[in-house]
Formats: C-alpha cells, sequence, structure tokens
C-alpha cells in the first residue's frame, strides 16, 4: 500500500482529502489551540467525597464561564478540564500527570490534602501554579514550592482555634480525640491536642478507618475513659456515624469537629444526634457582601452551595487574573505575580504569605441548631488567624 493511500485511510475521509488540505487541516488546528489556554481542576469525583469534588467543580466551571463571556484571559478562551482523583493519593498523582500532559497551564484542587501533597510535586516540578481551595495539612505548602497557593486556612491555625474553644469557653477537662487516620483528619487532631492547655487531659486517643460503618466498639471503650468532650478530626460521611452512634450509646460529651465535617451532609447523616455540635469553619457567606453575586448566580444552577464552592470560585479568578497581570501563561511569572498582589475576592481581598498561604484565614465557631449549622456568638476571644 503506498502511503498516500494509508494517509487517505487515517482520516476516514474517504479518497478526497489529499496532503495540501491535510496540512492546512493542522494549521487550523494550531490557530485554534492559540487561541484557547487550558486549566484544570482535580478534585474527588467518584467516590464517598464525590460531593466535595462536584461543589469544587461547579465552582470552577462558574467562574471560568464568568471569565469566557468577557472575553477570557489574554484574549483567550479558557478550557477546563475536570479530573477525578477518587480522593487517592496514588490516582492524584495519575490525574496531575495527565493535566500536564494535556498542557493546563493552572491547577485547581486537589480537595484532600493527602492528595494534594503528593500530586503538587508533579506541577512543581512542570513548573505550573496551583491552587487548592481545602486541603488544610501545613505540608501542602511548608515546602517552599513557589507555585503552591491555598485560599483555604491550615490545620495548625484551626486546630489552635478549636482547642482554644475547648478549653477557654467549653472548659472541657476531660478531652477523647478520634481522627480518621489521613493526612487531614490527624493532622487537625494533633494540632488540636498541641494546643490544649495544662487544665485539660486527654484520657482517649484512637484512629478510625474511612469508610467504616460502625464505630461501637472504639465508642465503647472511649465512653469507659468519661470524657466531657469528643473531638473528632475527619470528614463528614465519618463524623455523621460517630456523633449519632456516640448518643446511641449514652456518650453525653460535647462533639467538636472542623471544616471537614462542615457540610450539609453531616446534618443529614447524623439526624437529631448533631444537635449541639460544634464545627470550626469560615464565616458565613451570606453575611459577605461581596460574596452575593456568586451566591445568585451559584444558586441559580445549582440547590446547595457546598463548604469549598466559595474557596474554588475564588482560587479560580485568583489564578485566571494571575494569568492576565503577568501577561502570560508561564507559571513561574503567574505564580510570581500571585505572591505579589492582593485579589479581590468573594471572601474579601486575598493576598498570599511567602508559602501560598491566605495572609488573613479567618475561623468562625459553628453549632448545630435546630438542625442547621449557625455561627456561634459570644465567643471570649476573636478566633480571625494571621498566618505567621
Amino acid at each position: 500500500m503506498t502511503r498516500p493511500s494509508l494517509l487517505r485511510r487515517k482520516t476516514g475521509l474517504g479518497g478526497t482529502l489529499g496532503l495540501p488540505a491535510m496540512l492546512l487541516l493542522a494549521l487550523v488546528g494550531c490557530s485554534r489551540q492559540s487561541d484557547t489556554i487550558r486549566i484544570a481542576v482535580v478534585s474527588p469525583m467518584t467516590g464517598e467525597s464525590a460531593k466535595m469534588g462536584e461543589d469544587i467543580s461547579r465552582a470552577v466551571q462558574l467562574a471560568v464561564e464568568e471569565w469566557n463571556q468577557q472575553g477570557g484571559v489574554l484574549g483567550r478562551r479558557i478550557i477546563l478540564s475536570i479530573e477525578d482523583d477518587r480522593a487517592d493519593p496514588k490516582d492524584a498523582v495519575s490525574a496531575a500527570s495527565k493535566v500536564v500532559a494535556q498542557g493546563a497551564v493552572g491547577v485547581i484542587g486537589h480537595y484532600n490534602s493527602s492528595c494534594t501533597i503528593p500530586a503538587s510535586n508533579i506541577y512543581h516540578e512542570a513548573g505550573i501554579p496551583m491552587i487548592t481551595p481545602a486541603s488544610t495539612n501545613p505540608m501542602v505548602t511548608d515546602r517552599g514550592y513557589s507555585s503552591v497557593f491555598r485560599t483555604c486556612g491550615r490545620d495548625d491555625q484551626q486546630g489552635r482555634v478549636e482547642a482554644d474553644f475547648a478549653c477557654q469557653a467549653l472548659n472541657a477537662q476531660r478531652i477523647a480525640i478520634l481522627h480518621d487516620k489521613t493526612t487531614y483528619g490527624q493532622g487537625l487532631a494533633g494540632e488540636f491536642r498541641k494546643n490544649l492547655t495544662s487544665t485539660a487531659e486527654v484520657v482517649f486517643a484512637e484512629g478510625v478507618t474511612r469508610g467504616d460503618k460502625d464505630f461501637s466498639a472504639v465508642l465503647t471503650s472511649l465512653k469507659a475513659a468519661s470524657p466531657d468532650l469528643v473531638m473528632f478530626g475527619g470528614l463528614y460521611g465519618e463524623g455523621g456515624l460517630i456523633i449519632r452512634q456516640m448518643r446511641d450509646l449514652g456518650v453525653a460529651a460535647a462533639f467538636l469537629s472542623g471544616d471537614g465535617v462542615y457540610d450539609p451532609e453531616f446534618l443529614r447523616i447524623a439526624g437529631s444526634a448533631a444537635e449541639g455540635a460544634y464545627l470550626s469553619y469560615a464565616p458565613s457567606a451570606e453575611g459577605i457582601p461581596a460574596a452575593r453575586k456568586f451566591l445568585e448566580s451559584y444558586l441559580k444552577r445549582w440547590p446547595e452551595v457546598g463548604p469549598y464552592s466559595l474557596f474554588a470560585y475564588d482560587a479560580t479568578n485568583i489564578l485566571l487574573k494571575g494569568i492576565e497581570l503577568a501577561g502570560t501563561t508561564d507559571g513561574r511569572k503567574v505564580a510570581a505575580t500571585i505572591h505579589t498582589n492582593s485579589f479581590p475576592a468573594a471572601f474579601g481581598t486575598v493576598a498570599f504569605d511567602a508559602k501560598g498561604d491566605p495572609v488573613v484565614a479567618p475561623y468562625v465557631m459553628w453549632i448545630v441548631r435546630d438542625g442547621k449549622l449557625v455561627p456561634l456568638d459570644g465567643l471570649p476571644k476573636p478566633v480571625h488567624v494571621e498566618t505567621h
């Protein structure tokens, strides 16, 4: 078979397409490619944390559409890749390698710290800026990668806020600590424990396994330690089951957890057992004037704003504004621009410290009342934490 015949067969367009026409198509393809830039959002799109991935990807999609409606960035239309890391570190690395190969010039993600940390090695080597809207473990930014950012706070900030609340507001003296053995859950529990005062005694500490449904054995042992507070480092799925099974076993201790449990799914899983639970999280977006436009646009299309939707929306706008200000998609120049500018965002003005953490990371304590999460007023001290 002659080479022209082979070319015709591979095109699938029959024998009417000659080599000049193919070259023309190739040139058109190059032109189209130069008219676009690609960014990616990578989070768990399947599995137990898929809701969080969906919340994040919707917010990123909304921001990208708004930029495209205004002409894109640098006069180029933005293409969004949505990739699934399945909340698994190995899959996160595979997804990171895939978006790098696709030519993405920036990444929003990941959700889990255990995924963000290994995936960020890939982005760092490729020189691609990455902004996570949700990963709070200090190691995300403590490794000195200049192109790694986050729009949320850190576990060492959140853990300190929770410990202050437990010791000062609740006057907890016998504390049980549970965590889900993940980078996030164990890290937050460790930071909480590190910041407890001498008036508090840790009478029980144990790890549980993500995905388990029955925690009665560990909770029976916990009950024997007679805690007056149970702190859980982990996510809403296990958190909802733990507090429900605590109450079923007659454990009356207060329940305290963090941003990973702050989600309507926690309320649905725990039911009435969630009443009185304390959670640390950001201030309510409903009370922030700059967030109103986002909330209106988001809720026109989707029924519920997730806990990290706004963080993801801000992260996307910061990335694209950074590209615009830098005047290039060169990752190192974009990262330098993000480091040296402040950005008007839905959560308020955002600027980053040398590590890539937001300069101000506000945390507010919340409580479950009448089946709803409401901000807890009357705290003994401000809980807005600035980075060091």
